[in-house]
């Protein structure tokens, strides 16, 4: 028994083709209307695919860089805070002293000289304190590295100092303060002290400028990269919108014509 195949017409074969090559285009356009990417894989445009994710991870590894820089901004604004504490105890420090040289009874000025040690306490105390997350730049020679691009290539290596009173040559108190010049000989200290301070107090601001300003050239990095990387890939939504309704509306327009191909075809059987 033979059996018949059963074929279409040209213009039906013609119509169909179209049909299936605009369905094709209309989910295409449906993914980038929901993606809001033109280029969605490799498959799309291999070489802005690929030209974009370069830019994205590199965005990604500095965002990363750009942690490691507020964190130590904090490790620096904290030794700065100790710092400033510690320079205020030792200005009352010396107002102890100015109290001192001001009395000649010796048991008054044991009793300041006794403040004075008090006060050295502190110090001590504030420089132990003035870590963040486990990094003290006044607590002995400490290193504090920042990274600023993402291989580590460029950094900044920003050390610290022992701002205990010891470490800033503030012994205690000289004969119980009993003479005048045992006040002055810790005044002295106190003055080298203070000036010790400010002299890694600029340091230090000069090392948070270039964390800052490395901060904000990242951010301007980190920006660039995307924006280059969203132009290379990102769908125009107006295009992309204006493309479904023609699509639509060719899509409505095939089936019309298909049918037409069909009715033509079924009006051919007719005659038989």
């Amino acid at each position: 028994m033979a059996t018949s195949d059963i074929s279409l017409t040209a213009g039906m074969r013609t119509n169909l083709l179209n049909l299936q090559n605009t369905s094709q285009l209309l989910n295409r356009t449906q993914q980038r209307l929901s993606s809001g990417k033109q280029v969605n894989s490799a498959l799309d445009n291999p070489t802005n695919y690929f030209a974009a994710q370069n830019a994205n991870q590199r965005a990604s590894d500095l965002a990363d860089r750009k942690d490691g820089m507020s964190e130590g901004v904090q490790t620096v604004s904290a030794a700065n805070a100790g710092i400033t504490a510690i320079t205020g105890l030792i200005n009352a420090a010396k107002g102890i002293a100015q109290s001192a040289l001001s009395t000649s009874d010796t048991l008054t000025r044991s009793k300041l000289a006794t403040q004075y040690d008090t006060i050295r306490s502190q110090i001590d105390n504030i420089s132990s304190d003035s870590g963040y997350r486990g990094l003290n730049l006044l607590s002995a020679n400490n290193t504090l590295t920042v990274n600023f691009n993402e291989n580590a290539s460029s950094s900044l290596n920003v050390v610290g100092f022992l701002a205990t009173s010891t470490g800033l040559s503030m012994g205690a108190n000289s004969g119980a303060w009993a003479t005048a010049s045992d006040i002055t000989t810790d005044t002295a200290k106190m003055d080298t002290a203070i000036s010790t301070l400010r002299s890694n107090t600029q340091t230090l601001a000069a090392n948070l400028n270039i964390i800052t300003t490395r901060q904000n050239f990242t951010d301007s990095m980190i920006n660039t990269l995307q924006t280059g990387a969203d132009n290379l890939t990102l769908a125009d939504m107006n295009q992309e919108g204006a493309n479904m309704l023609m699509l639509q509306t060719r899509q409505s327009l095939g089936t019309t014509s298909l049918s037409m191909s069909s009715q033509a075809a079924q009006s051919v059987l007719k005659l038989f």
